[in-house]
């Protein structure tokens, strides 16, 4: 299943029909990649040592965009759930419940993600720490930042940002996004992207998509949260060789983990790639986002 700060219904069936009973409502979801729909359930659900007995969640008979995986365990915002579930306005998340009956003492989640570097792409190589943070994950400070309070961005794990650097250029100042494990690549919105193309010399591949350059670019792009940088080096944000083939990348140039998220609603978006190289945790008890540096 893909864990998913970027949306909050749990669900399963994208590839094996849940059978079980307790389905008395439906359920329909849209996500970028894709959509499902089905029957809404009620039961028991373990993740880790934490069960919560009476958890809700959606058995899928229509699912599409969902290869290789079965579901989504969604740890987004609770109100990213309006209007999904038929006969309710909202649905508890997991942590939302574990939190209410006692079981965590906080409701936190602490993210880990080791980058993937060779052309295996389907490493067991993270891990979530439900009802805290893992210490060991992470060297430095853990820096916590407000929960966004802009719309439509106040809906998700929204935060603000001060400004993107790309070396000493400003490519961007004051902007909202959101922090999403559910989504593989860094999206800039369109006028970022746009600087960010001309500050790093690079053009977007016509084949892919993606920015591109043809000698391997030396600048670093840094996003101030706060009064805190987290920089990127081209080591972090370019696509690593190996994973060409994977990717189905051509030979010959150098590509980028970021790219055009759009001019307008939710353009800016902190995938796995940023999150690969630092540790983030999603506090709902206290409306704060964090980041640390992974260990």
């Amino acid at each position: 299943m893909i864990v998913d700060t970027g949306s909050a219904n749990t669900w399963v069936g994208a590839s094996t029909r849940y059978a079980g009973s307790g389905c008395s409502a439906t359920f329909q979801v849209s996500y970028g990649s894709g959509s499902v729909s089905g029957k809404e359930c009620t039961g028991s659900v373990s993740v880790g040592s934490l069960t919560v007995p009476a958890q809700s969640f959606g058995a899928a008979s229509s699912a599409s965009g969902f290869d290789g995986v079965d579901g989504i365990f969604g740890v987004g915002p609770t109100d990213l759930t309006s209007g999904t579930v038929s006969g309710t306005n909202t649905v508890p998340t997991f942590l939302d419940n574990a939190y209410s009956q006692g079981s965590i003492s906080t409701e936190v989640l602490g993210v880990y993600f080791k980058p993937e570097t060779g052309s295996d792409t389907a490493d067991q190589n993270g891990e979530l720490t439900l009802g805290g943070v893992d210490t060991s994950k992470y060297t430095g400070p853990l820096t916590y930042f407000p929960k966004s309070i802009v719309s439509p961005f106040s809906y998700y794990w929204g935060i603000n940002i001060v400004s993107i650097m790309y070396g000493i250029t400003t490519i961007s100042s004051s902007a909202s996004a959101i922090v999403d494990t559910g989504t593989t690549l860094i999206y800039i919105p369109t006028p970022a992207y746009q600087a960010f193309l001309k500050a790093s010399g690079s053009s977007t591949d016509p084949t892919t998509g993606l920015s591109s350059w043809t000698t391997r670019p030396t600048g670093t792009i840094s996003f101030m949260i706060g009064n805190s940088a987290f920089p990127l080096s081209p080591a972090q944000y370019l696509i690593p060789a190996a994973q060409y083939g994977p990717f189905g990348l051509p030979s010959g140039k150098f590509y980028s983990w970021i790219s055009d998220g759009g001019a307008s609603g939710v353009n800016f978006i902190i995938g796995q790639k940023f999150l690969e190289n630092y540790y983030s945790v999603y506090d709902t008890t206290n409306s704060r986002i964090g980041f640390a540096t992974r260990a």
